[in-house]
């Protein structure tokens, strides 16, 4: 798991959490996902960068401490704005 291995003292925790059961409500909340960015859901939209593209995208967002998909939506959003 995250590149390390699991050990037996933590299946054998985690088969001891699931057999005294899990509030389902608070799972629900999980499975329901990210939350929205707007009013309305988001799409995912795949796009193919080079690795000189993507490369460049990383070295603003960590300059701008930014995730790789907020850069890009930053970068589209410019974009769209000067058109």
């Amino acid at each position: 798991m995250h590149g390390e291995e699991v050990s037996e003292e933590q299946v054998d925790a985690w088969v001891a959490e699931a057999e005294e059961g899990y509030d389902v409500e608070e799972l629900q909340k999980r499975i329901i996902g990210r939350p929205a960015r707007g009013s309305e859901a988001s799409r995912v939209v795949p796009v193919r960068l080079t690795d000189a593209e993507l490369d460049a995208v990383m070295k603003r967002a960590d300059k701008e401490h930014l995730n790789r998909s907020e850069a890009i939506r930053a970068a589209l959003s410019d974009w769209a704005r000067s058109a």
